[in-house]
């Protein structure tokens, strides 16, 4: 979380909706049929690709966008794939597939279980879309000045 000084009516909070699908065209993810998405512009709260096209655009516009691993979740990192014993861990039965958070901070990373041998279970903490072209349609629903409460919750001091 970068902490950034911003004069209290430069941030703007913006909504959106998306569609996220993988190379293959499959649905990975999207807002549809919920609530916009918010998000105060420059606090990182969304991938930096997502955030500059979203930017750069009008309320009530659409577009389609490809974003890279590198301005999306990042590339994958072997050293993120890590083998624990069993008993380190803070969860009862495991199965290859399983994700859970490492701490209970919300910012906690999420790790994967990869595999099981015996006592000892490999664990990759790399985001599940590292390394991933990602292909969003988005709609920008709605630009306006963020509130100093939003502006605070987001880690921006004005």
């Amino acid at each position: 979380a970068r902490a950034l000084s911003l004069g209290p009516m430069s941030a703007r909070l913006l909504t959106f909706h998306y569609t996220l699908r993988n190379a293959a065209g499959r649905v990975m993810d999207t807002s549809r049929g919920g609530e916009p998405i918010p998000f105060v512009e420059g606090a990182g709260q969304i991938i930096e690709g997502l955030e500059e096209v979203l930017g750069q655009m009008q309320p009530g516009e659409s577009r389609a966008t490809v974003v890279p691993p590198e301005r999306g979740y990042g590339v994958r990192e072997a050293e993120l794939v890590q083998k624990v014993s069993k008993a380190r861990l803070p969860v009862g039965e495991l199965r290859v597939g399983d994700q859970f958070q490492t701490g209970p901070d919300r910012q906690a990373p999420v790790v994967t279980v990869v595999a099981i041998d015996g006592d000892e279970v490999l664990l990759d903490a790399n985001h599940p879309l590292a390394g991933e072209v990602l292909h969003f349609e988005v709609e920008l629903v709605s630009v306006r000045p963020a509130t100093p409460a939003e502006l605070q919750q987001a880690g921006i001091h004005a």
